[in-house]
């Protein structure tokens, strides 16, 4: 009597826990894919108002890039004097504070990418000391001749991290 109770009470229980579990499955699956949903969307719509804000950043720095450039530079910084470490100075000022009044751009952009303009700004900067510290570099004006046949001859060190942001603004869309 008290076996074939036990095999009753076995006989109403055991698909009574297979149908909970069952059911405990399909609820936590189905919560799990409405989470995964409720983000998804989240994250379009901020990308959707985000977007714009990350394009201006990025058309930003490859505006500064593109200012940065000595031969760009050159042309639209003129010296004040025929002094080459003044002139020197005032294309160094010029670099960093066009630098500092982008630098909350760093926001919108990827670590990697700021790192790599910020390279590209200190590499600039070094390329315009050492044409200064030559010995055949003795005015303002050899100084701009000098740094316009450093760049006939190699590539500005901006122009590496131009293509890097039009890599990264490539993979948004």
């Amino acid at each position: 009597m008290d076996s074939e109770r036990i095999i009753d009470l076995l006989l109403f229980t055991i698909p009574a826990l297979v149908t909970g579990l069952i059911a405990y499955y399909f609820f936590k699956e189905h919560t799990k894919n409405e989470d995964g949903r409720r983000r998804f969307l989240l994250h379009k719509d901020i990308q959707v108002n985000t977007l714009p804000i990350r394009l201006q950043a990025y058309e930003r720095m490859a505006l500064y890039l593109e200012r940065i450039s000595p031969s760009k530079l050159l042309i639209r910084v003129q010296p004040t004097s025929s002094n080459k470490e003044s002139y020197e100075s005032l294309l160094i000022a010029t670099i960093e504070q066009e630098y500092e009044h982008n630098i909350s751009q760093q926001i919108y952009i990827t670590d990697e990418c700021w790192n790599i303009i910020g390279a590209a700004k200190n590499s600039t900067i070094q390329l315009i000391r050492k044409a200064s510290m030559l010995e055949k570099t003795n005015t303002a004006n050899k100084l701009r001749e000098v740094l316009l046949t450093e760049m006939m001859d190699h590539r500005a060190p901006s122009d590496a991290a131009l293509s890097f942001i039009k890599h990264e603004v490539s993979e948004l869309w």
